[in-house]
């Protein structure tokens, strides 16, 4: 695992880039949900961040690949004249789809179909490339999906949907880091008016991206929050409603309602689960 503790100013970094181009699923209307892969990495190459697909995909979660290159992933029946191809494209500067065998953590080989593009700033610097990537051994046929396809009636919905991605990782980082999901009256005008767009656009994106409404994107952090309390012995002599209360939710019934949404347990059941968890691991 790639030790955080030596990275930390190239992690502060990649987590400060307004221009990071986040994608966190696509689930096309074709014969099965695929795993779309989305690699950011800086001019240099060095990741910035993988979406969850990525982890899926390769078993590499984000804290392992910041600040290495997307070679990592090569092995030794990695085609070197495939690799030379990549070079060459990504020295050009220019969009390209090509196959590459690759290796997930656990040692096994797969075919990784890839679209690269690169990103350029308003003086056309080069400041990043946005990879997309499906496992092409499970997923032979990638056809079915827009944005492995270098088709020119493509590459402007393309880059539509890279602006629509700084979007939502600019929303996904406020909400987190200024923890605005503890905010009980958090509403989408106020995220869009503090993120200069749209109520319209920026639903549609967290739509897109996240595959959830925003209330639901937003009760997720809280559902994570209140999980996170009711493990703590500090809060041992707490309600749960005091804690769903602390956690951003209105009331009682909506807490317990989403949090067996998203967990398939109530908030009692969880805490069982938790503490047998902790029994069996002590």
């Amino acid at each position: 695992m790639l030790n955080l503790a030596g990275d930390k100013a190239f992690y502060r970094k990649a987590k400060m880039l307004k221009s990071n181009n986040v994608i966190r699923r696509f689930n096309f209307t074709h014969s099965m949900a695929v795993h779309l892969a989305v690699i950011l990495t800086d001019a240099n190459k060095k990741i910035l961040w993988v979406n969850d697909d990525f982890t899926v995909i390769t078993g590499y979660s984000l804290s392992e690949v910041v600040g290495r290159k997307p070679s990592l992933l090569q092995g030794r029946e990695t085609n070197p004249e495939t690799i030379k191809r990549l070079r060459k494209a990504i020295e050009a500067q220019v969009p390209f789809k090509d196959e590459v065998i690759n290796y997930r953590k656990n040692g096994e080989k797969y075919l990784c179909k890839l679209v690269i593009h690169p990103i350029f700033d308003d003086d056309k610097q080069l400041i990043n490339f946005i990879a997309f990537e499906m496992d092409g051994t499970r997923h032979p046929d990638d056809r079915t999906v827009p944005l492995m396809n270098l088709e020119e009636r493509y590459r402007t919905s393309s880059l539509r949907g890279q602006e629509g991605a700084k979007l939502f990782y600019r929303l996904k980082t406020m909400i987190a880091d200024e923890q605005l999901y503890l905010q009980p009256g958090l509403t989408l005008k106020s995220l869009a008016d503090t993120l200069d767009t749209n109520t319209k656009y920026l639903s549609q994106v967290v739509n897109f991206h996240s595959g959830q409404n925003l209330q639901v994107f937003i009760n997720t952090f809280r559902v994570n929050e209140a999980k996170e309390k009711m493990q703590d012995e500090k809060n041992a002599n707490h309600t749960l409603y005091g804690i769903a209360m602390q956690c951003g939710f209105k009331n009682k019934s909506t807490f317990y309602k989403v949090f067996k949404q998203q967990t398939g347990l109530t908030p009692l059941e969880f805490i069982k689960s938790a503490k047998l968890k902790e029994k069996e691991t002590a």
